[in-house]
């Protein structure tokens, strides 16, 4: 079955930044595109980034020139550069196929942005 792990969710301040990773198996990662997720308590979880197999990403407008996301298919990894961030970033952040509807999904890592 596949399989999601997440990690690198800190508390930050505003303004600081992090590095979000996600290990992918189970799956033909390569060829999958990949997505970052994010839910705040009482809220949806939501779509934040996503990237191609070949690389071109989309981004959701909150994050949009402040996140990166990119990915190492030989490690079979994701990652999300987070700079700038805001308090609205608090989440847990998950990684999830980006196109195929997800099925599993991990613990997710706390993003906690607060001064």
């Amino acid at each position: 079955q596949e399989q999601f792990v997440e990690s690198g969710g800190d508390l930050v301040q505003p303004g600081g930044s992090l590095r979000l990773s996600c290990v992918a198996s189970g799956i033909a990662f390569s060829i999958y595109s990949m997505a970052w997720y994010r839910q705040a308590p009482g809220k949806s979880r939501d779509l934040v980034a996503r990237i191609t197999s070949g690389g071109g990403a989309d981004y959701a407008e909150s994050v949009k020139g402040r996140f990166t996301i990119s990915r190492d298919n030989a490690k079979n990894t994701m990652y999300l550069q987070m700079n700038s961030l805001k308090p609205e970033d608090t989440a847990v952040y998950y990684c999830n196929k980006g196109r195929s509807q997800p099925g599993y999904w991990g613990q997710g890592t706390q993003v906690t942005v607060s001064s």
